[in-house]
């Protein structure tokens, strides 16, 4: 997730205008910390700062966790939603917690591990377990969180309680308390909730000051697989890392995180919070060293925003973007590949008012050099909304200065209306495929929709599908267009299912596919050049 930096910088300068397609190969996580402990004592005590609390063996290597993970449990605790409008167990298909990422193929029916996680998949009070509800009962899901004050604030990730009806926290020693939704930031996914009631806590955890080093130690608390108060532990693998899912860099660590960890705070030696678990990188569901933090300077800044007005404002351009490639640079005559290609100017937005053009390379926002699109997420987002920026572009072989006043970023349904072909082709990206009406495709035939390129490293390609192929229906629908396949995966997704069930034709053969709407991301080095709404 996002990238620490070795200086401070602003809310303002870690957040982005510009609106990326999620990220397709990393699940984001669902689960718990299902921690907490009243004290005795009445005053508040914030968690273990002091390192040489651990004990140490050679240099600063503890020789255990044990008094750290004793100090930090108490302020994590399990988030607890209910949904009113539809059955959706733990982390589930459509369910709080991340994309369904579970895949037992090589496992028969009735075998005693497929049976074990098949319990996690569905989460408690999912229907078909014995005594639970049947479809059409309020949902249930849990995540993680951590209290960050003694007057009860509460940080998780958004896609924790997002449409959820109720929210209750449990802390380690069973307390459970009713919680307010105070605000959320889909950009970055992270949540702050407030205990009702006036509860006072005596445990909390801050936020670190410092960014941590390649190589620190850090302990991540949560509930995977809804076992609570699970304490892991590794180091930071690398900073700065893009996962797809915007213009924020996040911190890679190697502690296990799983389904369940969603929300709950990676800690340093010192108990302070560097990163909130958000994401991991699996090809089945569960942990294989590689877990995503938002840092704790971006998540402190977001939770700031949150506490003071419930939301974060950022400023927004109104344009989709891409990187410049060097063969763009070549052909535009631009002496590097820097600054962000402008590939389409939305209706009503502010670049609209403007005298920007498709085609422009914006080069310079306020006297600020823009090396990629990115960078100009974060630029932009800088500004506060209606500020009156200077934009540099690069047209025609020229530098040209233009005057812009920036708008707000809208809401994820109001930027979806302006850019209906990006989610269709974020849809279509999910699975892979290029796809074109098999009537415009010589030798396809009159019906369906054929395969004009394919990502070989796609499950479609692991399945068989090729370049050539052609879907006649998708989800038991007939399909003539790339919209009707990209219609059919959301349906597919808003039914809460795990798959998306094709029929393809490949030569004279006829035979049927599934393949998982798992979110997958190619390596962002792959993305180059992919565009992306600022």
């Amino acid at each position: 997730m996002p990238e620490f930096k070795t200086k401070k910088s602003s809310l303002a300068e870690k957040s982005a205008g510009i609106g990326m397609a999620r990220a397709k190969t990393f699940v984001t996580i669902v689960g718990a910390g299902l921690l907490g402990a009243a004290l005795v004592s009445p005053i508040p005590q914030k968690l273990f700062t002091a390192q040489s609390a651990i004990a140490q063996g050679f240099g600063s290597a503890p020789l255990s966790f044990a008094d750290l993970a004793e100090k930090v449990r108490p302020a994590v605790v399990s988030v607890y939603t209910k949904n009113g409008s539809a059955m959706r167990g733990t982390g589930g298909p459509g369910g709080r917690g991340g994309p369904e990422n579970f895949n037992f193929d090589d496992l028969p029916p009735g075998h005693p591990f497929r049976e074990f996680f098949e319990q996690f998949k569905r989460g408690p009070g999912a229907p078909g377990q014995p005594g639970q509800p049947e479809e059409g009962r309020p949902a249930r899901a849990q995540g993680s969180g951590f209290v960050i004050s003694r007057d009860g604030y509460i940080v998780t990730n958004n896609h924790v309680i997002d449409k959820a009806d109720e929210i209750s926290v449990t802390f380690e020693n069973d307390e459970k308390f009713d919680a307010e939704l105070v605000g959320t930031d889909t950009r970055t996914d992270i949540a702050l909730l407030k205990v009702k009631g006036g509860k006072q806590f005596d445990k909390y955890l801050d936020f670190a000051s410092d960014s941590p080093r390649v190589g620190d130690w850090v302990l991540a608390v949560g509930n995977p697989f809804g076992l609570g108060g699970t304490v892991t532990a590794g180091i930071v693998s690398a900073m700065s890392r893009d996962i797809g899912s915007g213009p924020y860099d996040y911190l890679q660590i190697d502690a296990a995180v799983n389904r369940g960890n969603s929300g709950g705070p990676s800690v340093n030696l010192k108990g302070q919070v560097v990163g909130v678990n958000t994401a991991i990188f699996s090809p089945s569901g569960g942990n294989v060293g590689i877990a995503f933090a938002v840092p704790s300077d971006l998540a402190r800044d977001v939770v700031d925003a949150l506490r003071k007005g419930g939301k974060v404002s950022r400023g927004w351009l109104g344009v989709t973007i891409q990187n410049v490639s060097e063969d763009i640079a070549e052909s535009l005559d631009l002496k590097e590949p820097k600054g962000a290609l402008v590939t389409k100017i939305l209706e009503d937005g502010p670049a609209a008012k403007s005298e920007i053009n498709v085609g422009d390379v914006i080069v310079e926002v306020n006297g600020k050099s823009i090396n990629d699109s990115r960078d100009l997420a974060r630029t932009v987002a800088s500004m506060l909304p209606d500020a009156d920026t200077k934009v540099v572009v690069y047209r025609d072989g020229k530098k040209r200065d233009l005057n812009i006043k920036l708008g707000t970023f809208p809401s994820q349904d109001k930027l979806a209306a302006l850019e209906p072909q990006e989610k269709e082709a974020e849809e279509l990206n999910d699975l892979g495929l290029a796809l074109a009406p098999a009537s415009d495709v010589p030798g396809a035939g009159s019906k369906g929709v054929a395969i004009t390129e394919i990502d070989p490293a796609s499950e479609a390609a692991e399945k068989g599908l090729k370049k050539g192929d052609v879907i006649l229906e998708i989800g038991g629908e007939a399909v003539s267009s790339a919209e009707d396949i990209a219609s059919g995966l959301r349906s597919a997704k808003d039914k809460g299912k795990r798959a998306v069930f094709m029929q393809v034709k490949s030569k004279d053969q006829t035979r049927f596919v599934a393949l998982s709407l798992a979110e997958r991301k190619a390596d962002s080095k792959d993305k180059k050049d992919e565009k992306k709404p600022n």
